[in-house]
């Protein structure tokens, strides 16, 4: 019963919050991804028949999890809607346009954002997303606006809108499409396995588990140790220019989160509690090598937290 109450709280709260926004971009929500995923695990695990185009009505506040078709239709003005989007972690997400009725002269607007945007932090951050932050907007009122679909760059995306005018909306399919090398994945579980692949390209990818959990490090293969053996500096694996490290914090954007471990050695396998809202695992490589890791996570219980609380990690987190 304390779980489900949690749900509807969260969902009510979230509510509240982006009927409150007035803004053209949904930066300036007050989303949290606790109250998100309580959606994802409330219901939309229900959805979905394999063999049949799924189909339902779009909420003006959302979270999808499955490929279909959705609809969306204004009961009255809708002022500051948001769709939230994820697939499984080796996917990402096509966003076509089927049928679309709004006032774009008037104030609406559709917009897909490459990505997740959350309490005004994006992911992936702007350091790992392989475009410019102008560019991941796609605005359908847009004149130069041609594309009839619109396919992220990882297993999560976004759609924010407008509509004032009571009857109208919009229909969006959504597919998700395989993606052979996954590069910044949220992860929809508290506990997997999962095995990052960067070959032999400048890019950094991050795998973020929006849960505070136990991760263990069982394999790191990093192209220079192949060449010459790194020295451990008072930089750190910075130096080294293709590493992996450990980051803890309450937000999405890794640019804003802890360092809480960085490796470079693939000596012995690595194990550590991270008591945040946020854990990720992310890859820096500097595009010279084929660089891998291969992790798996679990979610802490209580008995893990308290185990942990004092120390500088949880402090980091749970302080303010």
């Amino acid at each position: 019963m304390e779980g489900t109450f949690r749900e509807q709280l969260f969902f009510l709260v979230l509510c509240l919050s982006v009927l409150k926004g007035d803004s053209r971009y949904i930066e300036d929500n007050d989303i949290s991804t606790e109250g998100l995923f309580s959606l994802l695990n409330s219901e939309l695990k229900r959805e979905l028949p394999e063999e049949l185009m799924y189909r339902r009505s779009l909420r003006c506040l959302d979270m999808v999890s499955v490929e279909g078709q959705f609809t969306f239709t204004a009961d009255r003005p809708q002022f500051s809607c948001a769709a939230f989007f994820i697939a499984e972690p080796n996917e990402v997400i096509s966003v076509e346009y089927d049928n679309v009725d709004i006032d774009c002269r008037g104030g609406d607007f559709i917009k897909v954002f490459d990505g997740w945007v959350m309490k005004g932090e994006k992911f992936p951050s702007s350091q790992d997303h392989p475009l410019p932050l102008s560019q991941r907007y796609v605005d359908y009122c847009d004149s130069s606006m041609t594309r009839r679909a619109v396919r992220s760059s990882q297993n999560v995306a976004m759609v924010f809108f407008r509509v004032q005018t009571a009857g109208s909306g919009f229909t969006l399919t959504v597919r998700r499409l395989t993606n052979p090398f996954p590069c910044n994945v949220i992860s929809q579980t508290p506990e997997g396995t999962f095995t990052m692949v960067i070959p032999q390209q400048y890019r950094n990818c991050s795998f973020s588990i929006i849960y505070p959990v136990e991760v263990q490090v069982s394999d790191l293969s990093l192209g220079h140790l192949n060449d010459f053996p790194i020295q451990k500096s008072s930089l750190g694996c910075v130096e080294a220019g293709d590493f992996v490290e450990l980051l803890g914090g309450s937000g999405v954007d890794t640019s804003k989160m802890i360092t809480v471990a960085d490796l470079c050695y693939s000596n012995s396998p690595v194990r550590m509690k991270i008591a945040c809202d946020n854990t990720v695992v992310r890859m820096v490589s500097s595009g010279k090598f084929v660089n891998r890791v291969s992790f798996n996570y679990r979610l802490l219980d209580q008995q893990d937290l308290h185990r942990i609380r004092g120390n500088s990690v949880e402090d980091y987190c749970f302080s303010g």
